[in-house]
C-alpha cells in the first residue's frame, strides 16, 4: 500500500486534471475539534469534529456563549488556560486532563485580532478511520497535490472558513511555533507577515482568486519566527476550486529560503564590489593612456618643434649655415611626424572598428609598420559570426594587451596569435620568443587586471 500510495503522489498530472481534487478539508479528516470565539466568548465557528468530541452540534452553539452552553461538560481549569491565552501573542500549548469526558486532551491555542483560535485533539478518540482505505484515497490525492510542490512546511487553507491547517510539524521545526497538525485562524499567518510585505502578499492573492483562472499562487515574503526574528519564505500553493468557479480552498507548502536570500546578497555585493574595481581599473588605465600622450606631446614633440623653430629663424639670418640649418629642420619634421603617426596608432588600436579577425589584422600590421617585430595571425574552425559581439570585444582587449607586453617587455622579434574552437571552448594561444618572465616572480599588474 507504501508503494502505491508513492507511486500515486508522484503521478504525472495534466494541467486539466491538476484541479480534480474533490477529496475533503485535511481537518475533516485528521480528528482535531476546532473552534473560534471572540473576547466576549461568544462561539464563531465550531467544526465537525468538535461535533464529534462534545456532541454539541455547531448549529446548536454558533452564536452563543461558550461557558454558558457548554458549563456542564467543559471544565473550570480550562477556563482560566483559555483567559491567560487571550492575553498572549504567541500559540500556547498544554495538556490537561478533561474528567467529564474520561481522557487527556492535547489542546493548542491562538490569539489574534480579538479572536481565540483552539485546537484539540482527545486520547480517547486517536486517528482509526473506520473505513481506511476511503481515507487513505483521500490522502493519496492530497498528498500528490503537496508533493508536486514541495515537502518543507506543509499547509492547507480554507478560504471559506479563513482557517489554516498546518500539517506535519514542518512549521514546528522551522519556524518554532508548538504547532503540529492543527488548525490555526488565518488572521494569525496575516500578523506573522513583516509589516513591509504583508499588503502586497495579500492584494496579489486577492487578484489571483478573483481571476478564478490561475491554479498555482507562489510568492516571497518575510514570516515571523517563534523568536520574533523574521526569515524569507517562499510560498506556493495549489488552488481548489469550487463547481462554480470559486476558489475555496489551497494546498501548498512554505520553504525557509533564508540561506539562500544571504547567498544571493553576499554576491550582489561581491559583483558590485567587482564592478567597482573594474570601473577604477579602467578610469586608470585611461588616466595613463593620458598622461603618456601629453608626456610624449609636451617633453619630446614641443621640444623638437622648438629646435626647428630655431634652426629656420638660423637659416634666415645666417647665410653661410642656412642649407645645413633647414636640413636639420626637415629631419626633426620628419621625427614628427614618425612621433604623430605612432600617436595616432596607438589611439587607433585601442578600438576595434572592424569584425574581431579584421581587427586583430589591422592590429597586428600596425604594430609591424612601427616596431621590428613580425607578428602572424592563424584562425581555424571558426566562424566569426558564430561569435557575439561582447565576446569579441573581450577577445580583441586580451590580444591587444599581449601584443602591448610583447612590445614593451618581451624583446621579441617574431609572435604568433592562433584562435581556434573545440566544440564549444575557444581557444586563444598567443606565444612569442621574447624573453619571457620569471613566474614565481609576476605580479597583478595593470594589464593582468585588464
Amino acid at each position: 500500500m507504501a508503494a502505491e500510495f508513492l507511486s500515486s503522489a508522484r503521478a504525472i498530472r495534466t494541467p486539466g486534471k491538476n484541479n480534480s481534487y474533490t477529496g475533503k478539508p485535511v481537518p475533516d479528516i485528521i480528528t482535531d475539534g476546532f473552534f473560534t470565539v471572540d473576547e466576549k466568548w461568544s462561539v464563531k465557528y465550531w467544526n465537525k469534529e468538535a461535533e464529534n468530541i462534545s456532541g454539541i452540534q455547531a448549529k446548536d452553539i454558533v452564536g452563543m456563549n461558550l461557558w454558558e452552553k457548554c458549563s456542564d461538560i467543559i471544565p473550570v481549569e480550562f477556563y482560566n488556560v483559555y483567559h491567560f491565552a487571550f492575553l498572549q501573542n504567541t500559540p500556547a500549548h498544554f495538556e490537561d486532563y478533561w474528567g467529564e469526558m474520561g481522557s487527556w486532551f492535547d489542546v493548542i491555542t491562538y490569539h489574534c485580532d480579538d479572536t481565540l483560535s483552539v485546537s484539540f485533539k482527545s486520547s480517547n478518540r486517536p486517528w482509526q478511520p473506520e473505513n481506511p482505505e476511503w481515507r487513505l484515497g483521500i490522502l493519496n490525492e492530497l498528498y500528490r497535490f503537496i508533493t508536486e510542490v514541495t515537502n518543507d512546511c506543509l499547509w492547507e487553507w480554507n478560504f471559506k472558513s479563513k482557517h489554516l491547517f498546518w500539517i506535519d510539524g514542518g512549521h514546528k521545526r522551522v519556524f518554532g511555533y508548538p504547532i503540529e497538525n492543527a488548525t490555526i485562524p488565518q488572521s494569525f499567518w496575516e500578523s506573522m507577515l513583516h509589516p513591509e510585505d504583508k499588503e502586497r502578499v495579500l492584494s496579489r492573492l486577492s487578484e489571483i482568486k478573483k481571476e478564478g483562472t490561475s491554479i498555482i499562487w507562489e510568492d516571497e515574503y518575510r514570516f515571523k519566527k517563534a523568536n520574533g526574528e523574521y526569515s524569507f519564505v517562499q510560498d506556493r500553493g495549489h488552488i481548489i476550486y469550487d463547481n462554480e468557479g470559486v476558489a475555496s480552498r489551497m494546498i501548498g507548502a512554505t520553504q525557509d529560503i533564508t540561506a539562500r536570500k544571504s547567498a544571493e546578497k553576499k554576491l550582489l555585493q561581491e559583483r558590485l564590489a567587482r564592478q567597482k574595481e573594474i570601473t577604477y581599473t579602467v578610469l586608470t588605465a585611461k588616466e595613463k593612456e593620458s598622461a603618456i600622450i601629453g608626456r610624449e606631446l609636451h617633453d619630446n614633440m614641443n621640444q623638437i618643434l622648438g629646435a626647428v623653430k630655431l634652426y629656420i629663424e638660423t637659416a634666415k639670418n645666417d647665410e653661410a649655415h642656412q642649407e645645413i640649418c633647414l636640413v636639420r629642420s626637415c629631419e626633426y619634421i620628419v621625427s614628427v611626424i614618425d612621433g604623430v603617426r605612432k600617436i595616432a596608432t596607438n589611439l587607433a588600436m585601442s578600438s576595434m572598428t572592424e569584425g574581431l579577425f579584421e581587427s586583430i589584422f589591422i592590429l597586428a600590421g600596425d604594430h609591424m609598420y612601427v616596431n621590428p617585430i613580425k607578428i602572424e595571425f592563424q584562425h581555424n574552425g571558426i566562424n566569426e559570426e558564430e561569435i557575439n559581439q561582447t565576446l569579441q570585444v573581450g577577445i580583441f582587449r586580451i590580444v591587444q594587451e599581449q601584443l602591448d607586453n610583447i612590445i614593451k617587455h618581451a624583446k621579441a622579434s617574431w609572435a604568433i596569435i592562433n584562435l581556434t574552437r573545440n566544440a564549444n571552448e575557444i581557444i586563444l594561444l598567443i606565444s612569442d620568443n621574447g624573453q619571457g618572465c620569471d613566474m614565481a616572480k609576476t605580479k597583478m599588474g595593470m594589464g593582468i587586471i585588464n
